[in-house]
Formats: C-alpha cells, sequence, structure tokens
C-alpha cells in the first residue's frame, strides 16, 4: 500500500491540485516524502514481524506456564 491514501485530502500550496495526483514538483516531493514515513510502518506489520511476536509470546508462555 502507497502513501496514496494519505495524499487523498491534502492540497498543495504550489499549484493547488492534488497532492495525490502530483501535478507539480512540490506534489511529487510530498508522495515521496509520505511514502518514506510509510516505510517503518510496514515494516513492523508484515507477517514475518507478527509471527516473531507470536513466537516470543509462545515462548513467554511456555516458560512461565512449566511447572518448577
Amino acid at each position: 500500500m502507497t502513501a496514496d491514501w494519505a495524499a487523498d485530502w491534502l492540497v498543495c500550496a504550489n499549484c493547488a491540485g492534488r497532492v495525490r495526483e502530483g501535478r507539480c514538483a512540490v506534489c511529487r516531493a510530498q508522495l515521496a516524502r509520505l511514502r518514506e514515513q510509510r516505510r517503518p510502518l510496514a515494516a513492523l506489520i508484515s507477517p514475518a514481524a507478527l509471527t516473531a511476536v507470536l513466537l516470543a509470546l509462545a515462548a513467554i508462555v511456555f516458560l512461565v506456564s512449566r511447572p518448577a
């Protein structure tokens, strides 16, 4: 998913068009900036990260519930 969803409501002060359309250099720069900001979130919500979190939680539950 791109940052275009975030740019749907943004209006460029330079060309008065929607940022999503990328009419001018300012629009395109803002779209690129939004995509860069989105990238870390996508990495946190990736299937591999979710699998790692679930495995870590399962290991913790296993260790805590094990009789002494």
